[in-house]
């Protein structure tokens, strides 16, 4: 049954509580960190494995949670995640953060932009929460990835580096430049230091529209060490979790949540503009007229290359749909909130369990019951009912 409001406040409020319920306590494990691996009905299906990502977004969703729910066993839960991201992840003499832990072993230690970009999100969400010793882990990680990532001739981050640092690959990725703006527009709402807006404007405008010159105002993803497009890179594997081939709508809309929050901060016409070029590239190439829902990416010449749907490109999209509307007035983009929305609430909420399911066929069908392997810990979907919210109260 579908609730009155998807734009009431109480709604949003309560869909948070029921996510954080399906993690909460069960995700906690007390021998240090999470657990990272779910099966539709809440049960862990794997003890061992940890992956930086998931272990950086539960911090963040508990920090988020307990400002929001004034919870004080959120809290200590998100202090209980940042002791293990520090004395299991970080390595404290080369200052990197081991990307896979097995058994407690740091079985990959490369050390990725995209990691470092959630550990410097993690720490501004601390921040936010009152975790007053988080500020100075947050200013370290800007620091670590000022040394060994940032690029100034081209004004964006390198991707990847070997765990000494030694080595950086040629690729270069927009993925992780994005989630550094993201990031550090958590730093400078957790802090007030203006370096850090500056540098996501200047990710922003790097991506967004000089790096979208020559592909008609479309973000793709994968670069060489000179920042020209690699058309090939894993088009054997558009599936590919971190790195998939093609255009991804889903990036459309999560860049254009950004850039409505800079804009908030840093107002400037061209992020607006920008903001809706994205969202209405991504919802007229890739909405699934038949089944409903985004398809999960389109290659170069328009044609969908992966119908499937992804939980993830949904819920950033509503939230960019929400800031749109808010932003201009224009009546569309609540009326694609809504379909959003709705297609979600039918098709990827578990109502029986808890949370989203994480990736459907382009019929909506279920692959299998893993509802949340490392990676996912429903950081997007309730990130994004804690954007709306925010937004409806401007």
């Amino acid at each position: 049954m579908q609730p009155s409001g998807f734009r009431d406040v109480g709604f949003l409020a309560q869909h948070i509580q029921t996510t954080m319920d399906f993690y909460h306590p069960q995700a906690i494990d007390t021998k240090g960190g999470f657990f990272h691996h779910f099966r539709d009905n809440g049960s862990v299906y794997d003890t061992n494995t940890r992956h930086l990502v998931s272990s950086t977004r539960f911090i963040f969703n508990y920090c988020e949670a307990a400002r929001y729910f004034d919870n004080k066993e959120y809290l200590a839960t998100a202090r209980h995640g940042l002791n293990y991201l520090r004395t299991a992840h970080l390595n404290p003499i080369s200052g990197g953060y081991a990307w896979v832990i097995n058994n407690g072993q740091k079985v990959d230690e490369t050390n990725h932009c995209y990691g470092l970009a959630f550990v410097l999100l993690a720490y501004a969400s601390a921040v936010k929460a009152g975790i007053k010793e988080a500020q100075a882990y947050l200013h370290e990680t800007f620091a670590v990835m000022e040394q060994h990532f940032w690029l100034p001739e081209h004004g964006l981050y390198a991707d990847e580096a070997s765990a000494d640092w030694q080595t950086v690959p040629a690729y270069r990725g927009q993925n992780a430049n994005m989630h550094s703006c993201e990031a550090l527009i958590a730093a400078f709402e957790a802090t007030g230091h203006e370096p850090y807006l500056d540098r996501a404007v200047l990710l922003a405008e790097n991506i967004c529209v000089r790096q979208t010159q020559t592909t008609q105002g479309q973000i793709w993803e994968h670069y060489n060490a000179a920042w020209q497009p690699d058309w090939n890179y894993n088009k054997h594997d558009p599936k590919h979790l971190f790195r998939p081939w093609g255009y991804q709508p889903g990036h459309f809309t999560e860049w254009a949540k950004l850039l409505l929050i800079l804009d908030r901060h840093a107002p400037k016409p061209w992020l607006v503009e920008t903001a809706k070029v994205l969202f209405d590239k991504a919802l007229g190439k890739a909405w699934d007229h038949e089944y409903g829902g985004l398809c999960y990416g389109f290659s170069p010449t328009g044609e969908i290359c992966d119908t499937d749907k992804y939980f993830w490109v949904q819920a950033e999209s509503i939230v960019a749909a929400a800031l749109l509307a808010k932003k201009t007035g224009e009546q569309r983009y609540w009326q694609w909130y809504e379909a959003l929305w709705s297609y979600a609430w039918e098709h990827f909420v578990d109502h029986e369990n808890g949370a989203w399911y994480r990736i459907l066929t382009r019929e909506n069908n279920t692959y299998d019951d893993l509802k949340s392997p490392a990676g996912k810990t429903d950081y997007h979907t309730m990130g994004a009912c804690y954007e709306v919210i925010n937004s409806l109260r401007f």
